[in-house]
């Protein structure tokens, strides 16, 4: 088990529908004042909004294809730096969902965060069978506006096919409608994924967590982090 370095600084990897997601809400229940970025949140934020770039994503998204390293890497960077001040930089503490996804993106992110005196404490890994990743997005479903995700197996609806808190009704991502393009997203990630964990391999802050479930999963999360399961009492 690796280290726990304060402020934690988290980088979670996993190929499409492993539960970055999921595993990133658990956490933030624990750790309300963590910042977390996934990087598709925030582009598809774009894309529901119809912004100018929404709509340049919206083409890479449609014909399966991963957004360009510089679009990307501007979007997650900005954000960092927006959510803190320059004063209490060395004290902001984060999760990343989503992002770097290469080794060029990984090796150009280490580098703006040595700048920014802002270093990564952990990077986990989660691996999930593709059998169950591809179940996971087959029932898969999400509230437009807000990002909410419901899965039909284990995290339904309260009534099918409207989100809890609007009545909105529930639509399919695009990227998980058509089975050639997220085969070709599973594709993509086991192409990039070996490379940038050899890389972070090699800093001394990969760990690997394993299982079909987010609750087989998350305990093991909290002991590569030496978190406690329960919230600490304020």
């Amino acid at each position: 088990m690796l280290p726990r370095i304060n402020p934690l600084r988290l980088l979670l990897l996993g190929a499409p529908g492993s539960g970055k997601g999921t595993q990133t809400k658990k956490l933030k229940k624990l750790l309300p004042n963590i910042l977390a970025i996934s990087s598709g949140d925030l582009l598809r934020e774009q894309v529901t909004k119809r912004t100018k770039l929404g709509k340049e994503v919206l083409q890479y998204i449609e014909r399966g294809e991963l957004v360009p390293d510089g679009l990307i890497s501007r979007f997650v960077t900005a954000q960092l730096l927006k959510t803190k001040s320059e004063s209490a930089q060395e004290q902001v503490q984060w999760l990343l969902d989503g992002f770097p996804r290469n080794l060029d993106q990984a090796r150009s992110f280490q580098n703006t965060l040595r700048v920014l005196n802002m270093p990564l404490s952990n990077v986990i890994e989660l691996k999930v069978p593709k059998s169950r990743i591809l179940e996971r997005l087959a029932s898969r479903y999400i509230h437009e506006a807000s990002g909410r995700t419901y899965n039909l197996s284990y995290n339904p609806p309260k009534t099918p096919g409207v989100d809890d808190l609007t009545g909105d009704p529930l639509v399919k991502r695009v990227d998980d409608s058509q089975v050639g393009v997220i085969t070709r997203r599973l594709d993509d990630y086991d192409k990039f994924i070996t490379p940038l964990r050899n890389y972070y391999n090699e800093l001394g802050i990969l760990s690997t967590v394993s299982g079909d479930t987010s609750d087989e999963i998350f305990p093991q999360i909290l002991q590569v982090l030496n978190l406690n399961a329960a919230p600490a009492s304020t």
